[in-house]
């Protein structure tokens, strides 16, 4: 962010808060990446920035991430499979290998220890591997083999010096994702935003309206050049009983006009033999397709 002359502002290090000065009306949240992630789909964060791995983890290919910047280039690292040096798996040096070992059985299976529950047993089913159970760690993942609880892990490896401090080893194809920090925006969120900018300053305008029929009223409204705002206007019959038969002699209009022309438009209607009239603010106007979002998609080419 400092290289982008983007400073993030924390007043007070013990609070998860902080801002960018340069960039007004927007907040700063500290959070596990795991939690940005589960943010971004519920729609309570628009971007976020984590590790690939953690995306890829929990966002689980859901549409509603969309990537914007896949290589921030810091964070370097992968998710690999890695297996003791010694003891039966001295010998193998690869991932078929591994997966061709006659040991492994439905009542033995090969067993493997991971924080990595979604991408792991992905990995090595689209890999193969028949005879496998996956163990949950969520700290000292390398331990697990040394303890006698697992025959392999699955975990980030850096620069591979806490591998060779718990004797593993990374074997041939056992690479699962290479991953650094990126930039993610939640699809939900940011179409939310577009929608409610979109209402701002917009009013909904509610009148009964005597007439013939539903093109009759609607070419009433029509002549009024205030009056065709939005794919407006709305004309909907209202139906009363009377002398014991349902009939129908007045139409609800529903129109959208601005602000602005708010007074204008509804003396309009008035004039024309609207009554009854509300009036009421718009919070969200949702487009079948969202011009921004649509244009944040081309740019990125998606």
């Amino acid at each position: 962010m400092d290289d982008c002359q983007l400073s993030v502002r924390q007043v007070n290090p013990r609070q998860y808060v902080a801002e960018i000065p340069q960039l007004s009306n927007l907040e700063v949240w500290f959070q596990r990446p795991k939690d940005i992630v589960r943010k971004l789909l519920s729609g309570d964060l628009d971007l976020g920035i984590m590790g690939l791995d953690t995306l890829s983890e929990f966002g689980q290919g859901d549409e509603d991430l969309i990537l914007v910047h896949d290589a921030l280039d810091y964070g370097d690292c992968h998710l690999s499979i890695a297996i003791p040096k010694y003891g039966i798996l001295e010998n193998i040096n690869s991932l078929s290998e591994l997966a061709q070992m006659p040991q492994w059985t439905k009542e033995k299976p090969l067993r493997v220890a991971t924080s990595f529950n979604y991408l792991g047993p992905k990995f090595m089913k689209e890999k193969g591997f028949e005879h496998v159970t996956f163990s949950t760690a969520d700290g000292a993942v390398e331990a697990a083999p040394a303890m006698g609880i697992a025959d392999a892990i699955v975990d980030l490896v850096s620069s591979g010096t806490t591998l060779r401090e718990n004797n593993l080893k990374e074997i041939e194809g056992g690479i699962i994702l290479e991953s650094q920090a990126v930039l993610v925006a939640s699809k939900k969120s940011l179409i939310q935003l577009e929608a409610h900018l979109r209402a701002a300053g917009q009013f909904t305008v509610t009148a009964n309206m005597r007439g013939g029929s539903a093109e009759e009223v609607a070419e009433r409204i029509l002549s009024q050049p205030s009056l065709t705002r939005l794919q407006g206007p709305t004309v909907s019959p209202v139906f009363c009983k009377r002398d014991g038969k349902v009939t129908s002699e007045y139409y609800a209009i529903v129109i959208c006009v601005p602000k602005k022309a708010l007074y204008k438009s509804v003396q309009q209607l008035r004039a024309i033999g609207g009554s009854g009239v509300l009036i009421s603010p718009l919070t969200y106007i949702f487009d079948e397709e969202t011009p921004r979002w649509r244009d944040i998609l081309l740019t990125l080419g998606l």
